[in-house]
């Protein structure tokens, strides 16, 4: 017969969701300064190719 699980802390639901939460700022921290090297040029990883217009 199935048993329902024990309830989790809140403190231990605050600990995981931060945890989450700290993971998602670190990818969004790296992605921000990688588009910023990209917009200034300054970019190591990625070859972007310039292309002049002519007015």
């Amino acid at each position: 017969m199935a048993v329902p699980k024990k309830r989790t802390s809140t403190s231990k639901k605050r600990i995981r969701k931060n945890i989450w939460k700290r993971k998602g700022y670190s990818i969004a921290l790296k992605a921000f300064s990688l588009a910023k090297s990209l917009s200034t040029g300054n970019s190591k990883s990625f070859f972007v190719r310039q292309t002049k217009i002519n007015k």
